[in-house]
């Protein structure tokens, strides 16, 4: 029974129309890192802005033109994204070796496809009229707020705190090691364009596990302190990072890698093996 479900899952993984969807997704995912740059740019110019964070680059998509158009397409992109990435964490990574490297990486991927479908959902939601709910940051305060108030609350979340920066610390490892390049088919990528995509990638990825860290030490801040209101998502931790000595530099060059990642994911979704 596993085997035929696990069959079932490979075929709908490979189908052609699947894989394009799931990769122009990916593209769509990337086109939201990079929004999200340019909001950490001018949270460290002191610029009022949306908050930083994927949801608020939604919301900042809404204030262009044609933006509710492009909401709606990036809502069915963001969607097609995280099936595709649920469908690699249930069947896919067969070609890495070591059994908990191929779990991690699983893991990774579902995790993925649960923030691709969230922002799918609140793209469309924007793109309705209908808000994209409550912030980042208030979503985790709310959370932490219920997660405390079970009996060995402050613990539950600080071993959160523990594991997401755990993630945060994967992430830059695997930005310095440059292991996600195992990932990619680079056949699959246009002439020359390895050395590109590898740099890219690397600070992408070292970016993105500096804000997943914040957002771990935040938790952990939370915990020890019995105050949920210290915790918060990526928007609180570009700001806790801008207000520390020379953070207006620091969250430039974390905006940069953010901007990174986000060019990294255009190749990644012509070049990811599946």
């Amino acid at each position: 029974m596993t085997s035929a479900v696990g069959a079932a899952g490979r075929r709908a993984q490979n189908h052609d129309a699947v894989k394009v969807l799931g990769r122009a997704g990916m593209v769509c995912f990337g086109a939201v890192y990079i929004i999200v740059a340019y909001l950490a740019v001018r949270i460290a110019i002191g610029s009022d802005s949306q908050e930083a964070d994927q949801t608020g680059a939604l919301a900042e998509i809404a204030t262009t033109t044609f933006g509710v158009a492009v909401l709606w397409v990036l809502g069915v992109g963001l969607f097609a994204f995280g099936l595709w990435q649920l469908l690699m964490a249930a069947v896919s990574y067969r070609w890495v070796d070591k059994t908990y490297k191929r779990t991690l990486k699983r893991a990774s991927a579902a995790v993925r496809g649960v923030v691709g479908i969230s922002l799918g959902i609140a793209s469309v939601r924007i793109a309705a009229g209908a808000g994209g709910g409550s912030g980042g940051d208030q979503n985790q305060q709310e959370l932490t707020a219920r997660v405390m108030a079970l009996p060995a609350g402050r613990v539950v979340v600080g071993l959160v705190a523990l594991a997401v920066i755990g993630v945060g610390v994967a992430s830059i490892s695997s930005g310095v090691r440059k292991s996600f390049m195992k990932d990619l088919d680079s056949s699959d990528l246009p002439s020359g364009s390895r050395t590109l995509v590898e740099r890219l990638g690397m600070i992408g990825h070292i970016a993105k596990g500096v804000g997943i860290g914040i957002i771990g030490g935040l938790l952990g801040t939370a915990a020890l302190d019995a105050d949920p209101g210290e915790a918060g998502g990526l928007d609180l931790a570009l700001r806790t990072l801008a207000d520390r000595p020379f953070g207006s530099i620091l969250l430039v060059a974390v905006a940069l890698g953010f901007a990174a990642f986000g060019a990294y994911c255009f190749a990644a979704a012509r070049a990811h093996r599946t």
